[in-house]
């Protein structure tokens, strides 16, 4: 059966992750960045003073409501504990020992460009999204695929259908990359480090995700807006030591990297030039699986915010992808080609090391053991363990947007419940099929998201440039843009004004 499963997966993969889809996500990414006039660098002091600037000092960003809605800060650590997760480590050790030290350089690429994908997602999630009877927003691509791209003429049937798409892609890529793909690796890093039987692990992380998981999104943004910042600064900490005592080789793993990536030596089972293809595809492949600008994942929990500005919310994406790509996979990537596990002249990974340690998804412990010896390796499975739980955590809500979106309100406590059993079938699943699944699952999701973003694109230009003229510029005489629906814009136009603050730079 596994092996049927294999087969049927490495067809599609192929299929999704293909040369085509990649061109799609880049040129996507150049797209939006052009259209916006390179937001991400020309206002990147206004982006960094309304991100992580504004959780110090405004307190429309950090504080709770009593309603159905979660705070800007909220939203941002329960999608940054959807992120930032096992991809920044097994995920970035396996595509240098795949793609070469150049993997890295691909990885910053598609980062930098896929910074204003993620801000266009959160913009157009933030415009189309929907509040229930309960008063919780309800947003995401199905929502702007349906309701954006099935505006447009003769577009309805195309953009219903690829909503469902996308929902049900959603849907399964949740028990994948949100799921299976993550627990896997905290078992197998937990199992090494500390002889634990996997089981065992497997069973306990069924009770500490069921726990969160079933509380909804409320219990699950509670949880990460206090686990997100610690395990990023302990790892951030770490990482800089290992760095620090390696600090002589820092400009030759740059150099590596560098060349790596544009490198046209010939790789296993390619010709002349593989070696640039493959450093591409897997810093791409890898790249998006950190931070998944181009999935559409994480405006699903960016529009539940309490927000009223769709760019205030974009920005929030691009500091989303800053942070788990250009400094926590930069970090591990640092650390790792420190380690001696790659030849940074070759590029190659150290076959006996990857024979002895059990293969690539364990190039961190080693790495970090070669530093702090057993405790090192100890550090790194605690890491992967909180990293890959709060992914889990993060990507329940992905999955039970997408089961509400199809199934309605009544099939997300079923989807909650099956979500929480599929723990234990991850403990004891081949890694390997574990990061395959989640690698097609991705690819799957992306395609229907980037097709309604490219399309509804201009609308990304004008809000932003409407943003732009009121806030950076100071134009008063612009109204605002706040919502694709004329009552939603109404009421959100209101308690601005009720409320400016909001609008302070």
């Amino acid at each position: 059966m596994l092996d049927l499963i294999t087969q049927i997966n490495d067809a599609i993969n192929g299929a999704v992750w293909g040369w085509p889809a990649l061109i799609l996500l880049g040129f996507t990414g150049v797209t939006m960045t052009v259209l916006t006039r390179f937001f991400q660098i020309s206002h990147w002091r206004h982006w960094w003073h309304n991100t992580l600037g504004a959780i110090f000092r405004d307190r429309h960003v950090t504080t709770h409501t009593s309603d159905k809605q979660i705070s800007q800060f909220q939203s941002l650590c329960t999608a940054l504990a959807a992120t930032v997760g096992t991809g920044n480590i097994v995920g970035v050790a396996g595509a240098i020992a795949t793609g070469g030290p150049g993997a890295v350089f691909w990885m910053w690429v598609i980062a930098f460009f896929g910074m204003m994908t993620n801000y266009s997602e959160n913009v157009l999630g933030i415009l189309y999204r929907r509040k229930d009877k309960e008063g919780a927003w309800h947003g995401g691509a199905m929502y702007y695929l349906r309701d954006g791209l099935g505006g447009k003429k003769n577009c309805k049937t195309i953009g219903a259908v690829l909503a469902i798409l996308f929902s049900v892609f959603c849907l399964l890529a949740s028990f994948g990359i949100g799921n299976m793909s993550q627990v896997n690796s905290m078992v197998s890093n937990v199992n090494s480090a500390f002889n634990i039987p996997k089981i065992a692990i497997g069973i306990f992380l069924v009770i500490a995700v069921g726990l969160v998981v079933i509380g909804g999104l409320k219990r699950v943004a509670a949880v990460t807006e206090k686990l997100v910042p610690f395990m990023v600064i302990v790892y951030f900490l770490g990482a800089i030591v290992i760095i620090c005592m390696h600090i002589g080789r820092i400009p030759e793993i740059f150099s590596a990297i560098f060349k790596g990536a544009f490198s046209m030596q010939a790789v296993a089972g390619g010709g002349f030039g593989a070696g640039i293809a493959m450093a591409m595809k897997m810093g791409f492949k890898r790249g998006v699986f950190s931070n998944e600008a181009g999935l559409g994942s994480s405006v699903m929990v960016h529009s539940s915010s309490n927000v009223k500005e769709p760019v205030r919310q974009g920005m929030w994406g691009i500091f989303e992808v800053f942070a788990d790509t250009i400094i926590v996979c930069t970090l591990t990537a640092l650390v790792l080609l420190s380690s001696g596990a790659v030849d940074l002249t070759t590029g190659v990974a150290d076959e006996a090391i990857l024979e002895q340690i059990g293969g690539s998804s364990n190039l961190m412990s080693y790495a970090f053991g070669q530093a702090f010896g057993p405790v090192g390796s100890g550090f790194i499975a605690l890491a992967i363990l909180l990293f890959a739980y709060s992914t889990v955590l993060g990507w329940s809500h992905y999955g039970a947007t997408a089961c509400r979106y199809l199934f309605g309100k009544r099939g997300v406590w079923p989807y909650r419940i099956l979500f929480v059993l599929l723990v234990l079938a991850g403990s004891v699943m081949e890694a390997k099929l574990a990061w395959d699944i989640s690698d097609t699952f991705n690819g799957l999701m992306m395609l229907p998201n980037l097709i309604g973003v490219l399309v509804l694109s201009p609308l990304v230009m004008k809000c932003t440039s409407n943003y732009v003229r009121r806030i950076v510029h100071g134009k008063d005489d612009v109204e605002p843009m706040l919502s694709a629906f004329p009552d939603i814009q109404a009421a959100q136009a209101e308690a601005l004004r009720e409320d400016p603050s909001e609008d302070e730079q």
